[in-house]
């Protein structure tokens, strides 16, 4: 494959930006839009904008993935996960800085126009999602390669995309935000789960120090099936105030979140699990959709 790939060609930067994992950027913003339409606050233009800055950054971390791997030497050649582009020659560093540099750039440009719905404290929100995007992979304490990466994806994937998207359309924040940024979390850390798993052999090689590395390959196993089952039983909250909908559609996730698990119980290891990677993220959109319908409901 990477002769068949001209060096940073278009098609190099496209498999660069990983599509699959696109679908964490708009789950936060689906469930905070539905939670606002709940609440009769929806606004269509703040929330397009939340989803376009969401994809960028994104994107910019995936980038930064990518780039400080390499240079770290945690891309190697016996890498289980989709191949990375800097690592295999599609993309230089240097072109790769620049991508950072300017995905970054249109990202906080994007942002800053939330600015006029949600006020100028909003700058702090930013630069927080810009700074961590780097302290992930980067710096003196990598923060994924100490075990931090599922806290992180609560926070930035759950608290403050959720929430967020909500308060720039409701200039307020409710007790509903607070458990649908508690599902996005939980619901989206299940695919960083499926990729330490994956890669638990190799991450320990390198001294990357996920939690299924610490705690091993049944906690890894287990603790995907539980975070599944817990983001649908946390949809039940909503029927505590009448939204029903919303409380029950969410459980028909768990038909094609158990039997995902299944699949990667049975595979176990080895380059196969990328289709449970695949599965994964299908599913995750799956229960945002079922989520947000109910919402809407």
């Amino acid at each position: 494959m990477k002769d068949l790939i001209e060096k940073n060609s278009l098609k190099a930067w496209l498999l660069a930006a990983r599509p699959k994992t696109l679908a964490g950027a708009i789950i936060p913003i689906l469930i905070g839009s539905g939670l606002a339409y709940m609440d009769g606050k929806f606004n269509g233009l703040p929330a397009l904008i939340c989803c376009l800055f969401a994809f960028l950054m994104q994107i910019a971390a995936n980038f930064i993935n990518d780039l400080f791997d390499y240079l770290k030497g945690t891309d190697r050649e016996d890498r289980l996960g989709p191949e990375r582009a800097t690592a295999q020659g599609w993309i230089s560093p240097q072109a790769m800085r620049t991508g950072i540099i300017v995905v970054v750039a249109l990202a906080c440009a994007v942002g800053s126009l939330l600015l006029l719905y949600g006020g100028w404290w909003l700058i702090l929100v930013g630069l927080l999602c810009v700074l961590f995007a780097f302290l992930y992979t980067t710096g003196p304490y990598p923060l994924s390669y100490h075990g931090w990466g599922d806290v992180l994806v609560f926070v930035f994937f759950g608290f403050v995309p959720v929430g967020g998207t909500y308060y720039v359309q409701a200039l307020a924040l409710t007790p509903h935000v607070i458990i649908g940024s508690l599902i996005s979390g939980v619901i989206i850390d299940t695919l960083l789960v499926v990729n330490n798993y994956r890669d638990r052999e190799a991450d320990a090689e390198s001294g990357k120090k996920t939690v299924v590395v610490r705690f091993g390959e049944p906690f890894g196993r287990f603790l995907y099936l539980f975070l599944g089952i817990t983001a649908t039983w946390l949809c039940l909250f909503f029927a505590w105030e009448g939204h029903l909908w919303a409380a029950l559609l969410p459980q028909l996730y768990l038909i094609p979140h158990f039997l995902t698990w299944q699949h990667m119980v049975k595979i176990h290891r080895g380059k196969e699990l990328n289709k449970v990677l695949g599965e994964t993220s299908r599913n995750m959109l799956f229960m945002a959709l079922l989520l947000t319908i109910g919402l809407m409901l």
